[in-house]
């Protein structure tokens, strides 16, 4: 045995868990500083979005336009058809969870490694064709399963939320053990961090990814294997990788513990069964083989390699299922008639384009400095699952930020000034009198209007006669709204008084993005037909 080779490849694996922790914290790092940075520019803190090539292919496809951002994909589509699926082994920070979990289940006997005979990881190659099919037909599906928007999607719904109560719980511990410095110190950090603590649904979705997490317990990077439709891209562009793998014949002793320790069951042993698509270049084979008989080396001539073996009839039912996905979606009653609580982020494209375009990753909910922008479950229809709407009862849009419009990987919120952002009208407010205090009570309150941020200011104060169940007659101010000065903002929803259902509430009509969601339609003229 030469023990240099084995001792090469294990650096090699050494060097490659650097960089996947690199790379991680960086992911990590960059989702930490999507908050408000006490400016009107953020920087590019969703640039990990623009490094992968299905976002940019499925937006490609379902919006009929380019995003010029989506450039940076062509370096990760570059390195994989030359160095095959190291973006997946090295780089992508969902990896390098799952993979994490797989050693920690390994190491402590829960998970035990067996040779898988069962073809499972064209499943992902059906997700793929599913995905670029329903886009096809404008359906961008892509945002549920791909691993960036997923794993972004997941700590700012609910990870980084869970931190969040575990902070202010240790708080708690550290006050009442009298360690005030410590304390304040803590306090400090993670007040600085701006972790927003409210997210609808955001228990499910932490749920689902400590459920593909768990997943690692069956099969080793169980979502890498057989859900990725990212890395099922990848793997159809490695194909002519120069990286190849080779075992000397003289050395190998036919134990099978490289085929069986492959994370991503690449098959390495027999060498002409090995899946150049499904590895990731983790040398995990190279480094455990007890004769330094797996080599990688460098080979630019064309070589035989193991095609992928994609079921003709289970790909012609994938491809007809998408298709008749297509009608599917577009039966929602949010098609014909938008919801009134579907209230659109500022600078959001009309609903059709912005679904289009929408990968639901949750950057614009993480940066939103109030906590208001929340994910949808059901009022944009299927198509519109956890894309943002804002809900003022949780925040409210504040007037002077435009944080969600620079955030955006893909333009579905196209980027807007401060100045510009303060002009665009994304709902209007409406005075429920049957539970406005002044209204129903004679009692003054002026909350509403206080706290409105237009000028002149949306909500105007107008003297009003109310009878009381007494017989006595009040005459308080009470709140009238100016439809075309309100913007929609939600402040004034959010701080009123009656807590449970507010009396003062924000409808998505009058949104600047619709012609169709006006209060008044254009008037007909006269002698016009109506009916043509």
């Amino acid at each position: 045995m030469k023990k240099e080779k084995s001792k090469k490849y294990r650096l090699i694996q050494i060097l490659r868990i650097l960089f996947q922790l690199f790379f991680f914290f960086l992911f990590f790092y960059l989702l930490l500083k999507t908050r408000f940075p006490g400016g009107d520019y953020i920087g590019n803190v969703e640039i990990f979005f623009h490094f992968d090539p299905l976002l940019a292919l499925t937006t490609l496809i379902a919006a009929r336009a380019l995003f010029l951002s989506f450039i940076f994909s062509a370096i990760t589509l570059g390195v994989t058809l030359i160095l095959g699926r190291v973006a997946c082994g090295w780089a992508c920070p969902l990896g390098a969870v799952h993979q994490f979990f797989s050693f920690l289940f390994k190491k402590t006997k829960l998970h035990r490694p067996k040779k898988s005979q069962t073809p499972k990881t064209v499943w992902k190659y059906y997700i793929l064709v599913f995905i670029l099919i329903s886009a096809v037909f404008t359906v961008d599906l892509v945002g549920i399963l791909d691993p960036l928007s997923f794993l972004t999607r997941s700590f700012t719904t609910g990870i980084l939320p869970a931190l969040s109560f575990l902070y202010s719980g240790m708080m708690d511990v550290l006050y009442q053990l009298k360690l005030y410095s410590l304390g304040d110190s803590l306090y400090q950090f993670f007040t600085s961090l701006d972790l927003n603590a409210v997210f609808l649904q955001g228990f499910f979705l932490a749920l689902l990814l400590a459920g593909f997490v768990l997943l690692n317990l069956y099969k080793e990077r169980f979502w890498c294997r057989y859900v990725c439709p990212l890395g099922a891209l990848l793997a159809l562009v490695s194909r002519w990788n120069i990286l190849k793998l080779k075992i000397d014949p003289q050395k190998c002793i036919q134990c099978n513990l490289c085929t069986l320790h492959c994370e991503t069951q690449a098959t390495p042993f027999p060498e002409e069964h090995w899946k150049s698509s499904e590895c990731v270049y983790c040398f995990t084979c190279s480094a455990i083989c007890p004769t330094g008989a797996i080599q990688f080396p460098l080979k630019a001539s064309p070589e035989s390699v193991e095609s992928i073996d994609l079921s003709r009839r289970k790909l012609i039912f994938t491809s007809l299922l998408g298709f008749l996905t297509f009608p599917l979606f577009r039966i929602s009653p949010s098609t014909e008639k938008t919801s009134p609580k579907l209230i659109r982020p500022p600078g959001a494209l009309p609903e059709k384009k912005f679904l289009q375009r929408c990968v639901k990753c949750g950057e614009c909910m993480k940066v939103c400095p109030t906590n208001a922008l929340q994910p949808v479950f059901s009022e944009a229809g299927p198509e519109g699952l956890w894309t943002p709407k804002l809900v003022p009862q949780i925040g409210y849009c504040e007037y002077y930020c435009s944080l969600c419009t620079q955030v955006c990987p893909t333009g579905a919120i196209q980027e807007l000034s401060v100045e510009q952002k303060t002009e665009v009208k994304i709902g209007t407010a409406w005075v429920n009198k049957s539970r406005c205090i002044p209204y129903t009570l004679g009692t003054p309150c002026i909350v509403c209007e206080e706290h409105c941020p237009t000028s002149p200011k949306a909500i105007q104060l107008v003297k009003t006669e109310v009878k009381r169940p007494d017989g006595t007659v009040e005459v308080p101010v009470a709140p009238v709204i100016d439809t075309e000065q309100c913007t929609g903002c939600g402040i004034c929803e959010n701080k009123c008084p009656v807590v449970d259902e507010p009396a003062i509430y924000v409808t998505s009509i009058g949104e600047d993005r619709s012609e169709e969601n006006q209060l008044l339609l254009d008037v007909i003229q006269p002698g016009k037909n109506i009916y043509k």
